[in-house]
């Protein structure tokens, strides 16, 4: 009787304790703790607990589960949407719900507010709600070239072209506009670049000069009995036989008074013709020609001096030895001008009794251009 009462209290006492027993959950995951009030797992904010959580002059924003270090001027939008999301075992994440099954209630699901992340102009929220930077040039904003850089982008025009105010269109350079020197004549403006053209009767050489075309070695009209002379900028056509009564040809381009003509006695006893071309406002004073006696005789003495075509001064005679001189351009000349200039030598033999003359006639064409 005494034993199966003794078995009788001890079934008791312990169906009694079995009963009492309350079973309690008080492990959480990472970045939680216990709450013994609410009985639950609460967030811990580590930016309060952590020393210097983040470095570099980022600040700490707690997050469910952990924490973030973004950017300083990072704003934060906080999502009050709250889903429910029936879970087997507490799960935590940076993006999306966070949710977690209350140890109190096996069938309610605890659901913890998302925070959005508002990143700054030129970053975008990840899928981890981290702040990146924004490829701007995928979706190609740039008229021409694109550059993404931190937090924005850079357009940059090709060769010719300038960002207009908008930074993001270009606009061609006129680059005939922002200089007068670009182009040896004219400059042309085009799209993205310009181009330099030339005059009739030059051509262009290299990208910016002019170059005066040789006419007489290309095409011209000149007759047989005429002989073509080229000059800047275009060639004229002058007689093979310049020689006039009564002067007679003696060789090409001088002609020759005879002394058995009495008419030639007050004439110079020669006239030799000659041609030169000289660019348009060419700069003074500028030895432009030289003459000089062919033939030294002994015991005389030379002269020069210009005879006529120096009416209005342009042209000085500068006497460079006892046979020769310089003529010297004194003023500018504008073209397209002709000039014809007699340049006259008198050789004079005193113990002879002797005097004679020769006359050089010049011919400058003064060029259309200053090149």
């Amino acid at each position: 009787m005494l034993k199966v009462l003794f078995w009788a209290t001890l079934i008791h006492a312990a169906s009694s304790q079995e009963v009492e027993e309350t079973i309690t959950y008080t492990q959480c995951t990472d970045g939680y703790e216990w709450d013994p009030l609410r009985q639950q797992c609460k967030d811990i904010d580590e930016c309060e607990i952590v020393p210097d959580a983040c470095k570099g002059g980022m600040k700490c924003v707690n997050h469910f589960g952990g924490y973030l270090c973004l950017p300083r001027t990072a704003q934060i939008i906080v999502n009050n949407r709250q889903e429910e999301t029936p879970v087997s075992e507490p799960t935590s994440g940076r993006n999306g719900v966070v949710s977690r099954r209350n140890p109190a209630d096996s069938d309610r699901v605890q659901s913890i507010p998302v925070q959005r992340m508002q990143c700054a102009a030129g970053y975008e929220a990840s899928d981890q709600n981290v702040c990146t930077d924004i490829d701007e040039c995928a979706t190609s904003p740039c008229a021409h070239q694109c550059y993404n850089v931190i937090g924005s982008f850079l357009c940059q025009c090709n060769q010719g072209y300038e960002l207009s105010r908008d930074r993001v269109n270009c606009e061609d350079i006129d680059e005939c506009r922002t200089s007068s020197y670009m182009c040896q004549y004219q400059c042309q403006n085009e799209p993205g670049r310009f181009s330099c053209i030339c005059p009739d009767g030059y051509q262009l050489v290299g990208t910016r000069s002019c170059q005066d075309i040789n006419e007489c070695e290309t095409q011209h009209d000149c007759r047989e009995d005429e002989m073509c002379w080229n000059y800047l900028g275009g060639f004229r056509c002058y007689p093979r036989n310049p020689c006039q009564e009564p002067y007679v040809r003696m060789s090409e381009n001088r002609c020759v008074c005879q002394v058995t003509n009495t008419v030639c006695r007050e004439l110079p006893y020669s006239i030799t013709y000659k041609y030169m071309s000289i660019r348009s406002e060419r700069s003074v004073p500028s030895d432009i020609f030289q003459i000089q006696a062919t033939t030294i005789y002994s015991n005389t003495i030379n002269t020069f001096r210009i005879k006529s075509g120096n009416e209005n001064g342009e042209f000085y005679l500068r006497h460079t030895s006892g046979v020769s001189a310089m003529l010297v351009l004194m003023k500018p000349l504008s073209g397209p001008r002709e000039h014809i200039v007699d340049l006259e030598m008198v050789t004079i033999n005193s113990l002879m009794n002797y005097r004679t003359s020769s006359v050089l006639r010049l011919t400058i064409v003064v060029g259309p251009y200053p090149f």
